[in-house]
């Protein structure tokens, strides 16, 4: 059975069907948008304008966006770090082997 993911924002529910081979929870994935779009909208005092949900929808994306941005570039730190203690321990094994 194909699955069926429920979203509501805005009062409306919206639904979409992940992939089959995802390695994710796609409800999870659901909740973690909404939590973005909550915050933003919590900013607005007047929620129910057409022009406040563009605004609310896209200032949750760039929130999201600069979160996702965040972690890669931390990412990629900890991946720098990992290959750095990678080299020192194999030059270290290679003095020692000598």
């Amino acid at each position: 059975m194909d699955e069926i993911v429920k979203i509501e924002l805005f009062g409306e529910e919206f639904k979409f069907k992940p992939d089959k081979n995802q390695t994710y929870d796609p409800e999870k994935i659901a909740a973690h948008v909404k939590e973005y779009i909550d915050e933003a909208e919590s900013l607005f005092q007047n929620k129910t304008s057409s022009k406040n949900r563009m605004a609310i929808l896209l200032l949750a994306a760039m929130n999201l966006s600069k979160d996702y941005h965040e972690l890669r570039l931390k990412y990629s730190d900890l991946e720098k770090d990992i290959e750095d203690r990678v080299s020192s321990l194999l030059e270290k094994i290679d003095k020692t082997m000598k």
